[in-house]
């Protein structure tokens, strides 16, 4: 698999764009102007993607001192809702970058749009076609044999001005008419072969409303608007590479002055991830996830709810570089970034996901006390907390075994451990039920070798995490997987078909119920991150969590594959 080869030792991140506007600068074009734009269109929440997309067009206007603006290309109202109007502008804003007072939407411009097309035709640059769409595939030819005239094609001026307008007024079904432009069928390039640039769409509009039955094609919008705007770097992906002669068609036949400029750069590509729009929305719709924003989702509202930060896609993306070629990416360079970013922000705190219940039977059973355990050991800035500890404990299941193998060294009988924080205890003896099930570890703990006490230097092979019984809270833990369990998959495999779901991972979610946490724990703020010790990284959901029900997803696990690969 052809993926990305960055370093950990060296992110001497690329960007050929930035190169691009230096020069253009140099040369004084666009009169040392650079203004871009980010244009989502409102069909659906953004992924990852987008980010890298959001963070080069804000990111080089914030490099060059130049503007950035927000535009919603809503040319096709049959897909597009307020609601994914305003996800769009939380996820740009979370990612921490703003588009001031430039929010604009292609649908402001429909009125300039239209007289724009009338240029056109007037200009015996469009015409009205009758063809259906079926025709006028069939009229477009192939890559290697040209395309057949429409026989609507020699259409005057006036005629098609004519149409054009009844098209506006309503007077014809869906499908029945579109406007194209007059351009050259036996063009090598099929985008120029003659493009709709305006359908009938009896639809109502999230913005217009009713106002419009007429809707312009995306590719004859994106450029205009660009131009209506006066972006001068016009940033897209790859696949718009055999657009842009379509876009500096339309642009020298209407704009007189200040033309933007189209650059392409590879989109990116994400191994274990579902990276297409489409694909994204059929998992929804289809129940495979939880809505847009489950944290098994690349949306950036599923990357947020699970934990991700903003400060680690950035700096995802800032590695990554900005390229012409297509690579893949690996999803552990993501998870890198991520880790790296917690280990400092994260406070240490402990939890027990599938506990087993140990009795300190020489520990007093009447006696509580509150041992000090840091925050962050990296930052002792961020200070101590208190833990309360009691004669009966949790710990891991998986941390004790009655016949161990060699370099275990967690608890088993006559063995000692180190709980993280207190004392070091010793295995005497188990409790089991009748079919046999350890129910209960009964210990001995050493009270010498609390932190400071005669025997705290007294080394063990084991250190284990806990909480204690008697003020452990309960909460619920979703643990998390890859959605797509195949490594190898990437968006270029099966690009037009579904089989991706047979690749869908069934464990992709495991939800945990009775997990043992500090009791401080249940207070946390929906969003709020932590590290369990020894388990990973967990934030508190957004939006099932509460004091009453704690729910915790897990972000992303200790190991660090990337680091590990890249030593």
């Amino acid at each position: 698999m052809n993926t990305s080869n960055t370093s950990n030792s060296s992110y001497s991140s690329s960007n050929f764009i930035h190169n691009i506007i230096r020069e253009d600068l140099k040369l004084n074009k666009n009169n040392g102007r650079v203004h871009t734009r980010f244009p989502p269109e409102p069909n659906g929440y953004l992924h990852i993607g987008h980010a890298k997309s959001i963070c080069l067009n804000f990111g080089t206007a914030l490099e060059f001192n130049g503007c950035c603006n927000l535009r919603f290309d809503d040319t096709n109202p049959s897909k597009e809702e307020t609601e994914f109007v305003e996800s769009i502008q939380e996820d740009v804003q979370w990612l921490g970058f703003s588009w001031k007072d430039r929010m604009y939407y292609a649908s402001d411009y429909f009125e300039k749009l239209y007289a724009f097309a009338v240029e056109l035709i007037e200009k015996g640059k469009a015409f009205v076609c009758d063809l259906s769409a079926e025709e006028i595939r069939e009229y477009r030819g192939t890559l290697t044999q040209p395309g057949t005239n429409s026989p609507y094609r020699g259409r005057s001026a006036e005629e098609s001005l004519d149409l054009f307008q009844r098209m506006r007024a309503g007077e014809f079904p869906n499908g029945t008419k579109v406007l194209r432009a007059k351009i050259d069928m036996s063009s090598p390039n099929l985008n120029m072969r003659d493009p709709v640039i305006y359908r009938i769409m009896h639809a109502s509009h999230h913005r217009t409303g009713d106002t419009w039955c007429i809707y312009p094609m995306y590719d004859f919008a994106h450029p205009l608007s660009d131009a209506l705007e006066h972006i001068t770097h016009s940033i897209c992906t790859m696949e718009f590479e055999d657009h842009r002669p379509l876009y500096d068609w339309l642009t020298e036949q209407l704009i007189e002055e200040d033309r933007p400029r189209q650059y392409e750069f590879a989109r990116l590509d994400l191994t274990n991830t579902v990276m297409s729009k489409r694909k994204l929305r059929q998992l929804v719709e289809g129940g495979y996830v939880q809505g847009w924003d489950d944290p098994r989702m690349p949306t950036i509202s599923g990357l947020r709810r699970r934990g991700y930060t903003p400060e680690a896609i950035r700096d995802f993306c800032d590695r990554i570089g900005v390229a012409k070629a297509n690579s893949i990416v690996d999803v552990a360079l993501l998870e890198h970034c991520l880790r790296e970013d917690l280990n400092s922000k994260a406070k240490r705190v402990m939890a027990v996901l599938d506990p087993i219940k140990v009795v300190l039977i020489n520990y007093p059973e009447d006696q509580d006390e509150f041992l000090e355990a840091e925050n962050s050991p990296e930052h002792p800035e961020a200070g101590i907390r208190l833990i309360p500890f009691s004669r009966t404990i949790y710990i891991e299941r998986e941390d004790f075994m009655e016949e161990p193998p060699k370099k275990f060294f967690r608890l088993s009988p006559g063995n000692e451990v180190r709980l993280k924080h207190a004392y070091i205890i010793q295995c005497e003896r188990v409790l089991k039920d009748e079919d046999g099930q350890i129910i209960e570890i009964h210990c001995t703990y050493d009270p010498d070798t609390k932190s400071g006490g005669s025997a705290s230097s007294r080394k063990v092979k084991g250190t284990l995490h806990w909480v204690s019984a008697a003020h452990a809270e309960d909460a619920e833990i979703r643990l998390y997987d890859y959605l797509i369990r195949d490594d190898q998959y990437t968006e270029d495999d099966s690009a037009e078909s579904d089989d991706f779901l047979a690749r869908i991972n069934p464990d992709s979610l495991q939800i945990l119920k009775r997990c043992k946490i500090e009791p401080g724990l249940k207070e946390a703020d929906p969003g709020s991150k932590y590290q369990f010790l020894r388990q990973g990284y967990f934030c508190a959901d957004l939006k099932d969590h509460s004091s009453d029900h704690p729910v915790f997803n897990q972000i992303v696990g200790l190991r660090d594959s990337w680091a590990k690969m890249n030593k």
